[in-house]
């Protein structure tokens, strides 16, 4: 029995439609399809979004090059929106047609006649398909092939849904077991955010990432920003009755098909985003924050599964919070069992050989005063006294040594170069170094290098070696965390007179740390870190300034603090 060829050509069309999983390309092969079984000169496909205007628009029949001279693509209105939800709409000759006419862009091909049908997928349009200029106009066995095409595009719409589903699903759990390997690494609380906010935003195909946590009082704020105006976002402060703290409140998520359309816009910021997608930071019950996935106008929607996806990787971000904060507990618990510790060294050696010492001089005092003593005996008790005091001295010293960390019996010369050097892995490149004394680079000459290093030990005390190795590993850590640079600089300078002054300064020493990256954000809450920097230097009788880096980019630190005989 034989059979139409254009039955034959329609099954084989059909199948190669459901065959492709790929959307766009599926689609496109649609319109070809339709265009080609018909006979027509022109086709296009309006996919729809929730507002039921056009969001991809796909076209046959014209050069790429004219497609874009024409711009946006036809609104949707006019004859194109009189296409029903079921069925076809036939128009043999639109010059004389008591249809609305179609409102086409300038320059598009005038269009005598038109067929149109829906596409429907889950029972919903989906979009719409429009041909035409056909020669002899279209009658019902071109509907009948469209329609069935239109049959078969819903199902290629269903295949490439869920294979987009699937393969956005592994995205999400890859990301998400990156995420656990790196905070289970020790990762701090707002490096671990940083991370997430990045993770997230790129896995999610966002434009923009924000972690709002609680700020000052009880408001909350935006705290980690990544990607599109994320420097505009930190620091906002969200209203009470807005989403975020619904969000909040009720501990579910939500998406947003267009900020630039929400008809009640709180926070200014976010209207010049389109679809947005927002989720709470919850663990064991409780929400500590909202995860926003931010898109531009124009962008495709959020789906429905990237929501519980979201869900899921914002409750490690609270994760990230608890792990930090059992960090810092546990520091808490070892600083107060140290200094159980040093109190027990204290009271059992230096304390008790001090009392004895005071003792033994108060029965020599008493002695003295009846004159029971000697001169040689006196000298005798206080001298055995004063060996008691040095005694104590020196066991105070040994516990106060005790608690430095086990590198630092090595000079600071080279534990600055281990920081600097150690920095390259978490930077993604290796910072210059520059020490010198009085002016004088100490790798200038090879022959002077050891005497200067030499030099530098003698005049940098234990305790302000400390704070200088401190202040390195800060500020370089604080180029990696925060300034997105691509290059960084440290400077140390030891200044020292030729002869040392009568108050006991030995000279003073200077640390710079610069960089080119994006700079201190003014309006950034927590800057504990350059709180720290600003005590380090306090506690010395030092100085603590910032101000732009390299080539006027950045930031540059600068701590000083004077050297002075231990």
């Amino acid at each position: 029995m034989s059979r139409d060829p254009r039955d034959l050509a329609l099954l084989k069309a059909a199948l190669d439609l459901t065959s492709n999983l790929h959307l766009r390309p599926a689609l496109q092969n649609f319109v070809n399809q339709a265009c080609r079984l018909t006979g027509a000169r022109y086709g296009a496909l309006s996919v729809l979004d929730n507002w039921g205007e056009t969001s991809m628009f796909i076209q046959h029949g014209l050069s790429e090059a004219r497609a874009q001279r024409l711009g946006h693509p036809p609104l949707g209105h006019g004859l194109l929106g009189e296409i029903p939800t079921e069925g076809a709409l036939i128009v043999n000759d639109l010059a004389h047609s008591d249809h609305t006419p179609v409102a086409l862009p300038p320059g598009h091909p005038i269009m005598e006649n038109f067929l149109g049908v829906p596409v429907q997928v889950h029972e919903q349009v989906y979009g719409r398909l429009y041909l035409s200029d056909k020669f002899g106009g279209f009658d019902q066995s071109d509907v009948e092939i469209v329609s069935a095409l239109a049959s078969a595009a819903g199902v290629a719409v269903e295949n490439s849904e869920l294979y987009a589903q699937a393969r956005n699903r592994e995205r999400w759990i890859a990301a998400s077991q990156s995420l656990t390997t790196t905070m289970l690494e020790g990762a701090d609380e707002e490096e671990a955010l940083a991370l997430i906010a990045k993770t997230v935003r790129e896995v999610s195909r966002a434009d923009t990432a924000l972690i709002v946590l609680p700020s000052v009082g009880n408001t909350w704020a935006g705290e980690i920003a990544d990607g599109y105006h994320a420097d505009q976002l930190v620091g906002v402060v969200f209203p009470p009755e807005g989403r975020a703290m619904s969000v909040l409140r009720e501990e579910t998520g939500m998406i947003v098909d267009s900020m630039a359309r929400a008809q009640t816009m709180r926070v200014h910021q976010f209207a010049e985003f389109g679809p947005a997608l927002y989720a709470p930071l919850r663990s064991r019950g409780q929400s500590s924050g909202v995860l926003i996935l931010l898109r531009k106008p124009g962008r495709p929607e959020f789906d429905g599964s990237d929501l519980p996806m979201a869900e899921s990787l914002a409750s490690q971000a609270t994760l990230a919070l608890e792990l930090a904060s059992a960090r810092h507990a546990e520091d808490v618990a070892n600083l107060l069992d140290e200094r159980d510790r040093i109190g027990r060294d204290l009271h059992d050696f230096a304390i008790q050989q001090l009392f004895a010492a005071g003792m033994q001089l108060d029965a020599t005092k008493q002695k003295v005063g009846t004159g029971e003593l000697t001169r040689d005996e006196i000298m005798a008790s206080i001298d055995e006294s004063l060996s008691q005091v040095d005694e104590s001295v020196r066991q105070i010293r040994a516990i106060v040594h005790n608690l430095r960390e086990p590198d630092q019996n090595v000079g600071v010369v080279e534990r600055i170069r281990r920081e600097a050097s150690l920095s390259r892995n978490f930077l993604g490149f290796a910072p210059s170094l520059v020490i010198s004394l009085n002016g004088t680079p100490i790798n200038a000459v090879e022959a002077e290098e050891e005497a200067m290093i030499d030099h530098v030990e003698g005049c940098v005390g234990l305790d302000v070696s400390d704070d200088v190795v401190a202040v390195v590993r800060e500020g370089l850590s604080n180029i990696a965390r925060h300034a997105h640079a691509t290059a960084g600089r440290v400077t140390v300078e030891v200044e020292t007179p030729e002869e040392p002054a009568t108050d006991g300064i030995l000279g003073v020493i200077t640390v710079s740390i610069a960089d080119d990256g994006k700079g201190i954000d003014p309006n950034r809450t927590r800057n504990s870190g350059l709180g720290n920097l600003a005590a380090r230097a306090r506690r010395h009788g030092g100085s603590f300034a910032f101000g732009p880096g390299i080539g006027g980019l950045g930031t540059e630190i600068i701590w000083t603090a004077p050297l002075k005989q231990e």
